[in-house]
């Protein structure tokens, strides 16, 4: 099939990038559809462990076209890092990769912004990486931000980049000081941006701005195209295309546990608006799930197991994000949210990944409903107030003593192992096509 979209199914941090990068060998061009530099998609190739960001996975197979999308918000900072990097490891990016001119571009001013909202939101802040995604996306939204073809023309940067600023200061004003606002840097991500001393945040004057992302737009120059143009040529010339997605099912804006979700489409869907190409043109959506659940950053987690517990598998399983070094949080399967996914996204198969980690649990756990006032739900709730009272129900099978890791087919794995994957199957929906059993490229087995 020449088209396949790639999703998570739960809270992002699926494993997307191993499963992307050994389906990239089949394709002639990847592309990222949604999100920013908040991605992280970590891929093991031999003894090295390499982390994207914006980049899609396909850059490490060598002779693969790589595409960002118009509804990837893209910080040209962090993508001109990434690419320093992977060079620096010996693989070739320049005329490889390609990032559409429609894009909108993330400047200081949405990093600050971000910042300032985590702070206002108190307690109930959403917890995010502190890359400025959500307010590109804001301004996207209001017509008013800047996109890659604009940092190409200086006169039209400069009116845009006049007006973010502006607002910045309205918004500073407002909290009692035009110029600089003094909050805790535990409060967001790691990388806020726009930061002076003692964690200060200033805005920066609009001539500063110009000057230095116009010298990145003209850096962006060469690899700027209609990407929906690109990828239309290559599918109808019968060229294989894998389309992937950033976060997970359950972040997606529309059908995730909103607020706490980010600010694009993870879902399938996106992947059409992301690009240009039209649904028609997409022949299979393929998910991937982790065999346990994580999630990063504040919001309802049904299935989070007691601290203890949680931190014992989150060493398992190396459970840290990949952007920010956060620690996730941890839980058991939740047949209820990856069904949910499976629904909204069309996926017809999958692909579970660190099987391995519940090596040696002799007990586990799958959620198959909830309990919520009295009564059963069987399906996601759109209610955050919902989600954070319901009561996960579970059914137990036995765990398994032995080593997965080794397993390359099917009649390697133990009978409770086998008997695991196949009640999430059915469970969830769909069939499940591949497991990933560790993090290297050969640690996989397919199923179909």
């Amino acid at each position: 099939m020449p088209a396949r979209v790639l999703i998570g199914t739960q809270w992002g941090d699926e494993g997307k990038g191993k499963i992307a990068d050994i389906l990239s060998e089949e394709a002639s061009a990847v592309v990222r559809y949604q999100g920013g530099a908040n991605a992280g998609h970590t891929v093991v190739v031999g003894e090295k462990t390499l982390i994207l960001h914006l980049i899609p996975c396909g850059i490490l197979r060598p002779g693969k076209l790589c595409y960002i999308g118009n509804g990837v918000v893209v910080d040209p900072e962090a993508l001109f890092g990434e690419i320093s990097r992977l060079e620096n490891e010996g693989i070739q990016v320049q005329g490889r990769l390609f990032v559409s001119l429609s894009a909108h571009v993330i400047l200081p001013y949405h990093k600050l912004m971000e910042r300032i909202f985590e702070s206002l939101l108190g307690d109930r802040r959403i917890g995010t990486a502190g890359r400025g995604i959500g307010p590109a996306y804001r301004d996207k939204a209001a017509r008013v931000g800047v996109r890659v073809c604009d940092l190409l023309d200086r006169r039209v940067f400069r009116d845009k980049a006049a007006v973010l600023a502006q607002e910045a200061r309205m918004f500073l004003e407002q909290l009692g000081d035009s110029d600089v606002l003094v909050l805790q840097a535990s409060q967001v991500g790691d990388d806020a941006g726009s930061a002076g001393e003692e964690g200060s945040l200033r805005v920066e004057e609009p001539s500063e701005v110009v000057e230095r992302y116009s010298a990145l737009g003209e850096r962006m120059r060469p690899m700027a195209v209609d990407v929906s143009k690109e990828l239309n040529r290559a599918l109808k010339e019968g060229k294989h295309v894998l389309f992937e997605g950033a976060q997970g099912t359950l972040l997606d804006v529309d059908f995730g546990s909103y607020p706490y979700v980010s600010s694009s489409n993870a879902t399938a869907g996106g992947a059409c608006t992301g690009t240009g190409v039209g649904p028609t043109m997409i022949d299979e959506v393929l998910g991937v799930a982790k065999a346990y659940t994580t999630r990063v950053g504040n919001g309802p987690f049904p299935t989070e197991l007691p601290a203890e517990a949680s931190a014992a598998l989150r060493e398992a399983g190396g459970e840290y994000g990949a952007t920010t070094g956060r620690p996730r949080r941890c839980g058991w399967f939740d047949a209820v949210v990856v069904k949910h996914s499976v629904r909204i996204n069309g996926v017809s198969r999958m692909f579970l990944t660190k099987l391995d980690v519940l090596d040696g649990i002799e007990e586990l756990k799958i959620c198959t409903g909830y309990k919520y006032e009295g009564g059963l739900l069987e399906d996601f709730p759109a209610s955050l107030e919902a989600m954070f009272r319901v009561e996960p129900l579970y059914e137990i099978l036995p765990g398994w003593k032995s080593s997965v890791n080794e397993a390359r087919n099917e009649k390697d794995l133990p009978e409770e192992a086998l008997s695991y994957v196949r009640r999430i199957e059915e469970l969830v929906g769909a069939k499940i096509a591949g497991i990933s059993v560790g993090s290297g490229r050969e640690e996989m087995l397919f199923l179909d």
